[in-house]
């Protein structure tokens, strides 16, 4: 179970992948015109981050925030433990 700090740095490393990479996108196709090669490159590489972005907005979705120490309750009578 990951920490809050962790998640935060995930989320901020899928919005750098998806916003760097539109942006690569964007850059490709403008510099396309006078560079294919370049162009391509830049499309390419920004389509990539973009794909990682999004599988890790799925990893993120598959991760449960742990609780702080003190916010946990136990409730074990419930669950039939003594």
């Amino acid at each position: 179970m990951p920490s809050a700090r962790a998640l935060e740095w995930l989320h901020r490393l899928i919005w750098l992948l998806i916003y760097g990479g539109l942006f690569g996108i964007v850059l490709g196709i403008v510099t396309g015109g006078a560079h294919l090669v370049a162009g391509w490159s830049l499309g390419v590489l920004g389509g990539i981050a973009v794909v990682a972005g999004i599988v890790l907005i799925v990893v993120r979705s598959r991760l449960h925030e742990t609780a702080p120490p003190g916010a946990q309750s136990t409730n074990d009578k419930r669950r039939g433990m003594p």
